[in-house]
């Protein structure tokens, strides 16, 4: 079972920046891959960023593309998403997912390991 807690999340003004954090801990021995999600009231989860399988490749949403990155330390068991140039449209709870098998990064459905997600709000 790996656990996953995320944090860094807040009130920022648009244009603004956030980096949010999610350290994993349990079986994390076994190879998994990370990904970010969000979702905003009424709306479905939506997909932001994830690292391909292998690890070389990371892919991401189209609303976030060139504004938000995500990277890892793996010493540390943790994976970051820097979010800048942030617009009130980002507002919503980010999750932290993890997949252990090979499945597409971009499809909530194949994450079996979430975070309890942590609040975003920007403020025009």
């Amino acid at each position: 079972q790996v656990q996953l807690v995320e944090s860094g999340g807040g009130l920022v003004q648009a244009g603004g920046s956030l980096r949010l954090s999610c350290a994993a801990s349990g079986r994390t021995d076994s190879t998994i891959a990370m990904g970010w999600f969000r979702q905003a009231p009424g709306t479905e989860r939506e997909f932001i960023a994830a690292f391909s399988w292998s690890g070389a490749t990371r892919y991401y949403g189209d609303s976030v593309k060139g504004r938000f990155t995500i990277s890892r330390d793996n010493a540390k068991n943790t994976v970051y998403l820097e979010m800048n140039s942030l617009k009130p449209g980002d507002t919503a709870v980010y999750y932290c997912a993890a997949r252990s098998i090979p499945m597409s990064a971009m499809t909530s459905s194949s994450y079996d390991h979430w975070g309890q997600g942590t609040q975003v709000t920007v403020s025009s």
